[in-house]
């Protein structure tokens, strides 16, 4: 037995290496709780040469581009911690490492004109909707208040809580951009995990609310006004914290794809790295992607469990970076504006000097990203990337928000298995886990690493959770996968 070390009252045996798959929010947050915690090695393995995973920044000639979009804000007050002290709130003129305070405006580009996100009840929503719109919208919230469906799709949870037809003006093509499918034929579980706590009804409270009571500060995550945000967006704050790894004698080893995980009974005892090095391991905590694990295992799981992991459906995206003099529509004060119009593909636009000033290489220029939601091999995803260039300009030249000779530079950025998907094969998806949560040593973190659309927070809290379970060598996964399910999570600060 090897000798034990005693750190914050619990005895952990040292001498003991943990094999961390993913350099993202939960893999390094992971090494991180391993270091502060225990006296296991935390090795982080990432497939890339970025750390971050999803939440990096990408840079080209200066500017910087957030890969989706990352608000920081949670609900967690280790989370809220842990960011603050490795970017506290400062100047940004006089130091480098600080998180700025930006107000949250995100809107929805529909009819050409803009509404809030989430819908409000202004009077420019109903000028918008125009009077036959706007009572059909409220005929129709009217019903869904009285007759509540049976929530068997996503469909079924929009429209329980905004109607028929607000759900097919401001929900529906969006969401089938996002995710490649009708609606009717997603799981609930995403807009459980989304906007859970987001109805017509909350949005009608929280305006009474404000109305009658000053001060008043949301309790909803999809309603937040303001959050925090690094200088030099999400990837600052994920390098920071891979400083302090390897301050703290981590290893975080780049460029490292796992090919193959070594199982004896139920137990990891290591990885296979580029099909070349193989690394014995005490623990293994894997953020790679679910359908990628089991693959990596080779002949060991059951034959339903290779299959259903094989078919895991996922959504790539691709980003386009455009360099402009100006917008056609002017100035606007939006972080991102969801695109809801049916006759472009574009699903998401960002604003990344709205996100912090010091994105763009020049201030005086606007830098921004057009989202794209695909499938790795699809017609989008193989079309060269000056080619999708001009699509995407032309784009949004069609819907008059640009104006193509205001565009001075551009790049072309692909992400595979952005989203993890809820539909198709995940309805069988707790076999995966069931079998993953029996080899006592592995553990799953993360939003590929769980096959579940997390943020930030949530990710991170799943990598402490993971760790606190061996720590207390506790062979009940259950608190791990139950981050961002917990009713009061959702509903309470």
């Amino acid at each position: 037995m090897p000798p034990e070390v005693k750190k914050k009252g619990i005895l952990m045996p040292s001498n003991q290496t943990a094999l961390i798959i993913g350099a993202g929010p939960a893999g390094l947050t992971a090494a991180r709780q391993l270091l502060k915690h225990t006296a296991i090695h935390p090795i982080i393995l990432e497939e890339t040469d970025k750390i971050g995973g999803i939440s990096r920044t990408e840079e080209h000639h200066g500017n910087r581009m957030d890969i989706g979009g990352h608000r920081f804000f949670s609900k967690s007050r280790e989370v809220n911690a842990l960011w603050e002290s490795l970017l506290p709130p400062g100047d940004p003129a006089q130091a480098e490492r600080v998180m700025l305070l930006r107000p949250r405006v995100s809107r929805i580009f529909y009819l050409r004109k803009f509404f809030d996100y989430p819908i409000s009840l202004s009077l420019q929503t109903f000028k918008n909707m125009g009077l036959s719109r706007t009572m059909k919208a409220g005929f129709g919230y009217l019903g869904s208040m009285l007759h509540k469906r049976e929530e068997n799709t996503l469909e079924d949870f929009y429209i329980n809580r905004f109607g028929k037809p607000l759900y097919e003006m401001f929900f529906e093509d969006y969401t089938e951009k996002l995710w490649g499918v009708p609606v009717r034929d997603i799981a609930p579980d995403w807009g459980a995990q989304r906007v859970k706590g987001l109805s017509l009804t909350k949005a009608v409270a929280e305006v009474l609310r404000k109305a009658f009571r000053p001060g008043y500060k949301t309790r909803e995550t999809s309603l937040i006004e303001q959050f925090h945000y690094p200088k030099r967006g999400p990837g600052q704050l994920w390098e920071a914290l891979a400083d302090e790894i390897r301050a703290l004698g981590g290893e975080i080893r780049l460029g490292s794809k796992v090919t193959g995980v070594a199982l004896e009974g139920n137990r990891a005892t290591g990885v296979r790295i580029n099909d070349q090095e193989s690394l014995p391991g005490d623990y293994v905590i894997s953020a790679m992607p679910v359908k990628d694990l089991v693959a990596a295992m080779g002949e060991a799981p059951p034959a339903p469990v290779r299959d259903i992991a094989a078919a895991l459906p996922y959504r790539d995206f691709i980003t386009v970076g455009l360099l402009l003099d100006k917008l056609k529509l002017g100035q606007i004060p939006d972080t991102w504006i969801y695109i809801q119009e049916r006759d472009v593909r574009i699903g998401r636009l960002q604003v990344f000097n709205n996100w912090s000033p010091y994105m763009a290489a020049d201030p005086a220029k606007l830098w921004i990203g057009l989202e794209y939601f695909c499938g790795e091999g699809d017609a989008m995803w193989n079309m060269p990337p000056e080619e999708f260039i001009q699509f995407a300009i032309d784009e949004l030249v069609k819907i008059d928000i640009i104006e193509a000779k205001d565009v001075l530079d551009a790049t072309h950025i692909r992400v595979k298995k952005a989203y993890p998907a809820y539909f198709g094969a995940y309805k069988d998806f707790d076999i995966v886990r069931n079998y993953l949560d029996g080899i006592e040593n592995l553990y799953c973190v993360g939003r590929n690493g769980q096959h579940r659309y997390n943020n930030m927070d949530h990710s991170m809290l799943t990598a402490i959770a993971a760790v606190e379970a061996m720590r207390n060598g506790a062979g009940d996964k259950s608190p791990i996968w139950d981050v961002n399910t917990e009713e009061e999570y959702h509903e309470e600060k």
